[in-house]
C-alpha cells in the first residue's frame, strides 16, 4: 500500500503546507483567526488546533511522544488557547513527524497498530499501512479546510499541489 519513501514525502509535504498556513494565519488578528466561519471546527484557530491534536495523538500511538493535552475530538479545538504558542509548537511537531517517517521501515508498515480508541471505548487494531495512510489523509483533509478558511479571510497560502512542493523531482 505505502512505502517508507511515501511516508517521507508526505511528512515533508505536511511541513511545507503547515509553513504556508501558519505564515498566512499569523498575518491575521487573533479575532480573525478565532472567527467562526462555519467550518467543521469553526475557526482557523480551531481547525489548526484540531490538526495539531490529531497529529500528536497519532504520533503517541506510534510510540513517538506524549498524547495531546485535551482528551477528545470535541475538545481538540482548545489544544492551544494562545495562537502564538500553537505557532511555536507546530514546527517542532512537524520535525517529530519527519523523524518518525525517516525511521519508518517496510517491516513496520507491514505490521499492525493497536491503540485505545476513545471513540470506540475499546482497543482497536488495524494494519499499519492503513493507519499511516489515514494519518497523512487526515492532515491533508484539515489543511485543505484551513487553506479555504485562510483564503476566505483574504490571505494567500501557497498552492497545495504535492507536485509543486519544493524539492520534488520534475
Amino acid at each position: 500500500m505505502i512505502t517508507p519513501a511515501y511516508a517521507r514525502t508526505m511528512a515533508r509535504y505536511n511541513r511545507w503546507q503547515n509553513e504556508s498556513l501558519y505564515r498566512e494565519a499569523l498575518k491575521l488578528s487573533d479575532e480573525e483567526r478565532q472567527r467562526d466561519r462555519g467550518a467543521f471546527f469553526g475557526s482557523i484557530h480551531g481547525t489548526l488546533n484540531h490538526l495539531f491534536w490529531g497529529d500528536s495523538l497519532w504520533l503517541s500511538r506510534f510510540g513517538r511522544g506524549e498524547k495531546p493535552r485535551t482528551a477528545s475530538v470535541k475538545d481538540s479545538v482548545g489544544e492551544f488557547e494562545d495562537f502564538a504558542d500553537l505557532a511555536v509548537a507546530r514546527p517542532a511537531l512537524d520535525a517529530r513527524i519527519i523523524a518518525w517517517a525517516e525511521a519508518l521501515t517496510a517491516e513496520t508498515i507491514a505490521g499492525d497498530i493497536t491503540w485505545w480508541s476513545g471513540i470506540n471505548k475499546a482497543n482497536v487494531s488495524r494494519p499499519a499501512a492503513l493507519i499511516f495512510t489515514h494519518f497523512f489523509n487526515h492532515q491533508t483533509h484539515h489543511r485543505g479546510q484551513a487553506h479555504a478558511l485562510l483564503t476566505i479571510a483574504g490571505t494567500k497560502p501557497d498552492d497545495t499541489d504535492l507536485i509543486y512542493m519544493p524539492g520534488v523531482a520534475g
